[in-house]
């Protein structure tokens, strides 16, 4: 096996200061042996002399390899450096697959939303999540029928919005919107008469529901009555939030009732006077 100059080199160097140390520590030795008299005196010495000439081998190893241990070193750093790089999305997915399961941002069957990415969850491993979509935007529940695979990497860098945070029962809210000039204050009156039928059947267990879950998460206990507030979001405009309590899967199902309800029986438009 050949060996390069340079190392024969650096080879001979070290062999010449182990050796000129070693004699140089033996002829002190014995000078010490010989001149002092006291034994505590020259055990003292020889300790200290043999602690000085081993620091003075490893400042000289030092000395004659630090360029090829500093070359080493560098080599070994660019080697992390290129690892690093080329498996970043992996670290990335095992480092948010760390964080999620961490925060316990979600389960199994919880409904999700990261990015642009919405739906119920059915599976997640170390490297990805896969959810059903659901869909299409923000406002829909229903499953589009379509399977996404997220990279665990988004969860370190997006939030994380879980709509079934509450479990079985949900507060589900959906907007309806009205001209000014339309008459939002009866379909308010009807919205709200009919989301109290429709939650009638559950409401006192989605209520016992939310206590429960305020007492274990130390939270505040919501109201679960349905509510129909307003919102003016422009001129001329009039939007009724409904917010109603529902079973966390039947959401579209109570929304699409209580609308089909109120709309059944009017449109809510006004009526203009004939002129006399």
């Amino acid at each position: 096996m050949a060996i390069s100059e340079e190392l024969l080199t650096l080879l001979i160097e070290t062999g010449f200061l182990i050796v000129a140390v070693g004699l140089i520590r033996a002829i002190i030795s014995r000078f010490i042996k010989k001149r002092v008299q006291s034994k505590e005196l020259q055990r003292r010495w020889l300790v200290q002399t043999r602690n000085a000439f081993i620091l003075l081998l490893i400042l000289g190893l030092i000395f004659i390899w630090g360029e090829a241990l500093r070359t080493f070193a560098l080599s070994i750093v660019a080697i992390a450096v290129a690892f690093v790089v080329a498996t970043k999305e992996l670290i990335l997915c095992i480092t948010g697959s760390i964080l999620k399961t961490g925060a316990g941002s979600f389960n199994i069957g919880d409904r999700i939303q990261v990015k642009d990415f919405r739906g119920d969850v059915i599976d997640q491993n170390i490297l990805a999540t896969t959810i059903l979509e659901v869909g299409p935007g923000k406002l829909t529940h229903q499953r589009t029928g379509r399977m996404t695979v997220i990279p665990n990497a988004l969860f370190v860098s997006e939030p994380v919005i879980n709509e079934s945070y509450t479990h079985d029962y949900v507060l589900h809210v959906f907007t309806v919107p009205f001209k000014r000039e339309e008459n939002w204050r009866a379909a308010q009156k009807e919205f709200l008469k009919a989301a109290n039928k429709f939650c009638k059947p559950y409401l006192n267990e989605a209520r016992s529901h939310m206590e429960q879950l305020s007492k274990e998460k130390g939270l505040d206990v919501p109201t679960t009555d349905p509510r129909v507030s307003i919102q003016v979001p422009a001129a001329g405009e009039i939007h009724l939030i409904v917010r109603v309590p529902v079973k966390s899967t039947q959401r579209s199902y109570i929304e699409q009732s209580i609308l089909a309800e109120v709309f059944s029986n009017s449109d809510f438009v006004m009526k203009k006077e004939e002129p006399k």
